[in-house]
């Protein structure tokens, strides 16, 4: 399923505004795209997306916003207005917080003239089987199963796409097809750790699941050569987009 252009994210898990900017400045060419999280958020505030955009690069701000609907279609417009390409909100959070999301995100265009896109965060990575099923209070819980009925919650609700992990990518591409974008996080190269996740994935591999974005973070942040690890996972991108057409 590798026919898509899969676009690469860094996450910038980082505590300041100083080491966010000096990855994004040792880089430079090698990535355009980054991830501003609840740690590097809560940190700086907007001025973190302002200097990252000023930066000439994109944002994808994962805040995952998950509140009663008027107050995430607020956030989101908010989230617009900054400039960010991408913004999160937790499915769970129900349809009709959903479809708030979806109109925060039309009541405003970015800085630029374009759209910021609503994902719905199906299931956490960091999840499994067992501990979805605690914090469901269910012990038959399948994390597929889920993913599944959740993305359609979302497109149902309006939304661009979905965060879901590569292992659940293939059924919601066949279920859904085109009608949601897929953004995979807990992208690894192969041979390094999972750290704290638990459903994770090469480049590769989720590019062969259906990948419209991938997150990849500390195989290229923790990297010796992070500029020479971000490339590799460029060039397995486009490996594997030539080898599925």
């Amino acid at each position: 399923m590798a026919y898509l252009t899969v676009t690469p994210i860094l996450a910038l898990d980082v505590p300041s505004k100083a080491s966010a900017l000096e990855i994004v400045r040792t880089l430079s060419d090698r990535c355009t795209f980054y991830k501003v999280g609840s740690e590097l958020f809560t940190a700086e505030g907007p001025d973190m997306v302002r200097a990252i955009r000023d930066e000439g690069r994109d944002v994808f701000l994962d805040l995952k916003f998950h509140d009663i609907p008027q107050t995430v279609r607020a956030a989101v417009t908010s989230a617009a207005r900054l400039g960010v390409r991408l913004v999160t909100v937790h499915a769970s959070g129900g349809r009709a917080m959903l479809e708030a999301a979806a109109l925060g995100a039309a009541a405003s265009v970015t800085t630029e003239g374009g759209r910021c896109k609503v994902l719905a965060v199906s299931v956490l990575t960091s999840l499994d089987a067992a501990a979805l099923g605690d914090a469901w209070g269910r012990r038959d819980m399948d994390v597929e199963t889920e993913v599944v009925r959740l993305a359609g919650l979302a497109r149902d609700a309006g939304l661009d796409g979905l965060v879901c992990s590569a292992l659940e990518a293939r059924v919601v591409r066949q279920e859904f097809g085109s009608d949601l974008e897929l953004l995979l996080p807990g992208i690894r190269l192969a041979g390094d750790p999972a750290h704290d996740q638990s459903r994770v994935a090469t480049p590769s591999a989720a590019a062969e699941a259906g990948a419209t974005y991938i997150v990849v973070g500390r195989s290229v942040t923790g990297a010796a050569d992070p500029r020479e690890a971000m490339s590799r996972v460029r060039a397995e991108l486009q490996n594997a987009r030539r080898a599925g057409i």
